[in-house]
């Protein structure tokens, strides 16, 4: 493992964005194997493997987040919401974010943000005749080049309420590459109205344990405890049940295993760009 080991930066390519290198493992990939998908390749299997060792309910952790993600966008449907930007998007999987979105309102608009080269290629295929859905290369950790990228802004009108996503992606970007900066920048370019949808691994000893093997992955795994996850909903109002494991949010009467991962929506009520 240690000839393999290649920091976050080195794989990046000129424009400060990852290049694919499959002797790194990713952890878009390494989440496809969770969810038994099969666009992943050895590097990725090996550590997702290992993950697995020290957390033997990760798959089952990865199905109950992308239950949450479709259970919200089926929330931000019923609360009027026609545009959605999906940032730390993936691989693409069964009943994605446009499928749910576009199911229930075919005029909803949907943009996939991703800074895996690999992401980009299958959501360009996937994506090649829907003009209401694109996928733009950009990175959480530059929060200005996904607001004002201009493929993203054909389709996405930021003076109108929008629903963003940011589920399973914060814990890969660490503290020193302001998180919470991050977040604060998209809610100042968001409208009032608009809704914040996030998922967060908790910590604990296991998912700490599990945190480790990302350290040679494109990028690090950072769990937070449950205060430090609700800062991110600084300036927005939690919508009910809050901040919960994912497993529970908006499921009636659910006997769901309670998982170490806490989901919960937001609601941005003030304009931040003209005050």
């Amino acid at each position: 493992m240690g000839q393999r080991r290649i920091t976050a930066q080195t794989a990046q390519n000129g424009l400060g964005q990852l290049a694919y290198n499959p002797l790194q493992p990713s952890p878009a990939r390494m989440y496809d194997y969770y969810l038994g998908g099969k666009d992943n390749g050895p590097a990725d299997r090996e550590a997702a493997k290992e993950a697995i060792k020290r957390v033997p309910n990760l798959p089952l952790i990865a199905k109950e987040n992308r239950v949450f993600l479709q259970r919200a966008v089926r929330y931000l449907h019923a609360v009027g919401i026609r545009q959605i930007v999906d940032i730390g998007a993936g691989l693409p999987t069964l009943t994605n974010t446009h499928e749910v979105a576009q199911q229930r309102a075919r005029e909803t608009r949907v943009v996939y943000v991703d800074n895996d080269p690999l992401v980009l290629a299958h959501g360009h295929a996937l994506l090649a005749t829907n003009d209401r859905t694109t996928i733009v290369q950009a990175d959480l950790r530059n929060p200005d080049g996904i607001i004002e990228h201009p493929e993203l802004k054909k389709l996405i009108d930021w003076d109108e309420p929008v629903g963003v996503l940011a589920v399973a992606v914060l814990h890969f970007v660490r503290d020193d590459e302001a998180p919470y900066g991050a977040v604060a920048k998209l809610r100042a370019a968001m409208a009032p109205g608009s809704y914040l949808v996030l998922s967060h691994a908790e910590l604990n000893q296991h998912t700490q344990h599990a945190a480790e093997v990302y350290n040679e992955a494109s990028a690090p795994a950072v769990p937070r405890t449950r205060e430090e996850i609700e800062r991110f909903f600084s300036g927005f109002q939690l919508v009910r049940p809050g901040l919960i494991p994912v497993s529970r949010w908006r499921r009636p009467g659910s006997q769901a295993l309670t998982v170490p991962f806490l989901g919960g929506v937001g609601r941005k009520q003030e304009d931040e760009r003209h005050g």
